[in-house]
């Protein structure tokens, strides 16, 4: 992959990104930074320590997104165990004794 250089502006202050991600990509997430950055309040955004906050905020919403994309997961896949169950009896032949007198 190639990397590429670009600059990003985030909470006032410049900062040189090398990436192989696209221009585009590396502006949107800087994008969702200042956004979080907005959350915390207008102080926020003048405080270092205001980039570290964000970042874990982030961070957080990563690993709660992840905890339930892994809960569906796991409910998705016991729901279809249980369907393929219900279908594979469905499918099984009549027993003899269950067959139709002849």
């Amino acid at each position: 992959m190639e990397r590429r250089t670009i600059d990003l502006r985030i909470a006032g202050q410049s900062y040189r990104v090398v990436s192989s991600s696209s221009h585009d990509d590396l502006r949107r997430l800087a994008g969702v930074v200042e956004a979080k950055l907005a959350e915390l309040g207008p102080r926020a955004r003048a405080q270092p320590q205001a980039l570290l906050l964000a970042a874990m905020a982030l961070a957080h919403e990563v690993e709660s997104e992840r905890g339930q994309r892994a809960a569906l997961e796991r409910r998705t896949r016991d729901l279809l165990r249980r369907v393929l169950v219900r279908l594979d009896d469905a499918l099984e032949p009549f027993e003899p004794s269950e067959a139709a007198p002849e």
